[in-house]
């Protein structure tokens, strides 16, 4: 026969104490994966069981607590870069560039091998994208740069690209590179595309400084050319212009001149239809005196009477 004994009281204390400090746990355990903080640079994606719910911004939020919300933080103003074909190693004597890997040697348009290294600049404009539509992430980045600079050297000879095509590759790689990325949805955008080396190779160095010092020579020589060009042509050309204008003159006088004569003929014309033999006459007389006037010393008619022998009136008053 079974007898019932009622619980002590200090077993009784003891589990209520042990009841309350599980409680307690659980509370503090439900606070603390419930209450999280965003920095004012992150967004915080939340999934909820791994799905995506929301993006929350700044400041301080709340899930629901035991990992049923969880929430990935990412800093989307922060500018990242990556290097191709060097890395920069900073310590105490400051920032050192060695070259890194083969990526930086491309073929260029001209079948050239040239030495490229460049870094692109880029932040997180999408923090749901970056999390969950790409793998891996960095790899991809690369992969992209990598094509998008070998597409651009193998489209130009090199020394347009040693010369001033950099700003040109600079600018349509930014833009492509960008157009990529939204096609993976990778959830970034890159601000800026810098070529830091544009180089051939060391084996033939010295004989891509001879080609550029030939080039520089004719730049030079061109330059000079346009600067005669410049000092000639002007003064050739007003010389031409005179020339123009003088002859134009010319031209208008003679003209001018020949209608004179026209006019005056046919003043005398008329004149010598009302008149024949007085206006034949008068025509003969002014000839001969502008024949006469040329000759020094030779007068036609003697105005004064100086060479007229005077004559004595022999007859008287007859």
């Amino acid at each position: 026969m079974f007898h019932f004994k009622p619980p002590q009281s200090g077993k009784l204390l003891n589990s209520k104490m042990i009841i309350i400090a599980v409680a307690v746990i659980v509370a503090v355990s439900a606070l603390g994966t419930s209450v999280y903080i965003v920095n004012p640079a992150e967004e915080a994606v939340i999934t909820r069981f791994g799905k995506y719910l929301h993006t929350k911004g700044p400041g301080l939020q709340a899930r629901l607590p035991f990992g049923i919300d969880k929430n990935y933080t990412v800093n989307v103003r922060e500018v990242l870069e990556q290097e191709f074909g060097f890395r920069t190693v900073r310590g105490g004597a400051g920032a050192i560039q060695t070259r890194h890997g083969e990526e930086s040697t491309m073929l260029t348009g001209d079948l050239n091998i040239i030495d490229i290294g460049w870094t692109i600049q880029y932040h997180v404009s999408d923090a749901r994208a970056w999390i969950f539509n790409v793998d891996d992430r960095i790899a991809t980045i690369r992969d992209v740069s990598r094509t998008v600079i070998n597409q651009l050297v193998g489209d130009r000879a090199i020394m347009g690209i040693m010369g001033g095509e950099r700003i040109a590759i600079q600018a349509e790689s930014l833009i492509m590179m960008n157009d990529i990325f939204r096609q993976y949805a990778l959830g970034i955008n890159v601000t800026n595309v810098l070529l830091k080396n544009t180089t051939p190779p060391a084996g033939v160095q010295a004989a891509f400084e001879d080609v550029n010092m030939a080039l520089q020579d004719r730049e030079r020589l061109i330059n000079e050319g346009r600067q005669a060009y410049n000092e000639v042509i002007p003064r050739t050309r007003g010389e031409v212009e005179r020339m123009i204008l003088s002859a134009r003159g010319f031209a208008a006088e003679r003209v001018n001149r020949a209608l004179g004569d026209v006019a005056r003929f046919n003043a005398v014309l008329a004149e010598y239809q009302l008149a024949p033999e007085v206006t034949r006459q008068r025509l003969y007389f002014e000839v001969m005196e502008e024949v006469f006037s040329t000759m020094e010393g030779t007068t036609l008619i003697d105005h004064k009477l100086n060479n007229v022998l005077p004559l004595m009136n022999i007859g008287g008053n007859r």
